[in-house]
């Protein structure tokens, strides 16, 4: 048996491993596009910043992938499929055969198309590890760096330049950071702490062009026509499904790969997993691409185990989970954080350095997601409730009132 892996990042290397405790003879072969062995992508920002080498962010070698008789191949980006025959074109010339294929490349980089002077030296996205090299390199010899967007991948990123002692300046387009994922009065601790840092933040803006000379970026304009002078810019505006490949294999897509319940697309023996694929949240039920690691993990996992041959059912994921710092902000946020106006119950404690958010049914029987900042200490009892959809009338007062302890869940 021949497994084909396209990717080595969360979902292809969290497959491989599977396979491998389960059929410890068949060939396992990853394909990674990038020069690098796998690593773990959510350390990019701590390698900007100087906290982490590239050493200590490797997956081969270490924990279940040692020894594991994983066959990755670096420098191997995939061109085309053809799933009639069953085989993988590589950039390189090579015909790959394949008995079972799992597509895990995961996600690019949205690229605006309305901003100019996106060519100029001194322009980066950060996805890669080679791109959070090249962002590393410019920030030594600048001394002013803008960032467009305030997702979270972003605002690490920012912050990771500031303590390499650079001036930041965080442009936002929508009027608030984590608008995706947070409400304004959810941000304000977040905000607080950006600017404590140094950080400048300017909400409600766009930049229209990017200014450069023979040197590089030497500013950006503004939506307003102001103009802001820095010597390197980073783009962080979302991400999109990495299928353009995928063209005339006959996979069905829909924003990304479309899967069942076993990660099976509509050709037979291909799978998909992690950020390239569409699943469905389990709170909403609605179709989403989450573009977190968790997430990809636990569905590639999934998918590595029905490739070899031990059926799982993939139970879509689990709301937006995020655990993390902004700023040496601890905060976690999982299923329903932001309302967008429909009728949920919510409860919100904040204190000057903590803040609490807790989001109900509208019948208010059951915790549909919750937003912890500062304090996070209970989130996993709470992450439990909501991920097992419990009915929560008789604990609702310890829930709500944060009282909440193992206790109750073992009467």
């Amino acid at each position: 048996m021949q497994y084909v892996i396209i990717g080595a990042s969360a979902a292809g290397m969290a497959a491989a491993e599977a396979i491998r405790k389960l059929d410890s003879q068949g060939s396992i072969i990853v394909l990674s596009e990038e020069q690098d062995m796998p690593y773990f992508r959510p350390m990019l920002p701590f390698m900007i910043s100087g906290k982490k080498k590239f050493p200590e962010m490797i997956l081969i070698g270490q924990g279940p992938y040692q020894g594991a008789n994983i066959d990755v191949r670096i420098n191997s980006r995939v061109e085309a499929l053809n799933t009639a025959g069953q085989k993988v074109y590589i950039k390189n010339g090579e015909e790959l055969p394949y008995d079972k294929l799992l597509i895990a490349t995961g996600s690019l980089p949205n690229i605006p198309s309305d901003i100019g002077g996106l060519e100029s030296e001194g322009v980066f996205v950060l996805r890669t590890i080679a791109d959070a090299r090249a962002i590393t390199h410019r920030a030594e010899t600048v001394r002013h760096a803008v960032m467009l967007g305030g997702g979270l991948l972003n605002l690490k990123a920012a912050f990771a330049l500031l303590e390499r002692g650079l001036d930041v300046t965080l442009i936002v387009k929508s009027p608030d950071v984590l608008s995706k994922l947070m409400e304004p009065d959810d941000t304000v601790l977040i905000r607080n702490a950006l600017n404590k840092a140094g950080m400048k933040l300017m909400t409600g803006s766009s930049v229209t062009r990017i200014l450069s000379d023979s040197t590089g970026v030497i500013g950006v304009l503004l939506d307003n026509g102001g103009e802001i002078p820095c010597q390197m810019v980073c783009i962080g505006k979302g991400i999109r499904a990495n299928i353009e490949f995928l063209d005339k294999s006959g996979i069905l897509v829909d924003q990304g790969v479309v899967v069942d319940k076993f990660t099976r697309s509509n050709i037979q023996n291909v799978f998909a997993a992690g950020d390239v694929a569409v699943t469905f949240d389990q709170i909403t039920g609605e179709r989403i691409v989450t573009g977190l690691w968790t997430n990809a993990a636990e569905m590639g996992n999934c998918a590595g185990r029905n490739m070899a041959g031990r059926p799982s059912i993939y139970s879509g994921t689990f709301g937006i989970l995020n655990a993390t710092q902004v700023a040496d902000e601890p905060f976690v946020s999982m299923g329903i954080v932001h309302t967008k106006g429909a009728d949920y119950e919510t409860h919100i404690a904040a204190t000057p350095k903590t803040y609490r958010k807790l989001v109900f049914t509208p019948d208010g029987t059951r915790l549909v997601g919750a937003l912890f900042i500062g304090d996070i200490s209970k989130a996993g009892l709470y992450r439990y409730i909501i991920r097992e959809r419990m009915t929560i009338k008789d604990i609702k007062s310890e829930i709500v009132n944060h009282r909440l302890h193992y206790g109750h869940f073992l009467r």
